[in-house]
């Protein structure tokens, strides 16, 4: 089963690329301009999630696919990466898969020229799981196999002073 967040995740991954979600049986269209701000998906991209999610949206779903978002919740189906462009793409717990992938109409993708969708990424966060690898690798020899001295620079203590 796709979790909620997977959901957005798919979502979120597709509208980079320009993807709208399509409403109402067609009438309306949902594409926020923007994705991701900072460490957090943007306010628009939340409204769009909370008029996919409401009662009055209708049936939705991505357009160049015909499973709604409303089935991409439920139990059976599942999200997983798509085996040509990697992208996030439904798939059913039983049955056949889709035909195509939702980027089948999309000139030039994948394009590994430019940088992949992505998710929102806490800079804090990811910086103090760098300290702390470098904290479980760093040995007492420098890279010329010397005993590190005092006037050696200790890398996780240089990230401490950058995380805070």
């Amino acid at each position: 089963m796709a979790s909620q967040h997977q959901v957005r995740q798919y979502l979120a991954y597709w509208f980079q690329l320009g993807k709208p979600v399509i409403c109402n049986g067609g009438k309306d269209t949902l594409l926020p301009r923007s994705v991701i701000q900072g460490d957090r998906y943007s306010p628009e991209f939340d409204t769009c999630w909370e008029k996919i999610q409401a009662i009055d949206a209708g049936d939705c779903y991505l357009e160049g696919t015909i499973t709604t978002i409303a089935e991409l919740l439920s139990p059976a189906w599942e999200i997983t990466a798509c085996c040509r462009c990697t992208m996030p793409v439904p798939m059913p717990n039983v049955g056949m898969p889709p035909p195509t992938c939702p980027c089948v109409d999309l000139p030039d993708w994948p394009n590994t020229e430019v940088p992949m969708p992505r998710s929102p990424v806490n800079s804090q966060i990811l910086l103090q799981q760098i300290r702390d690898r470098l904290r479980q690798t760093s040995l007492p020899f420098n890279q010329n196999g010397n005993q590190n001295s005092q006037t050696n620079v200790d890398l996780p203590d240089v990230v401490d002073d950058i995380v805070g």
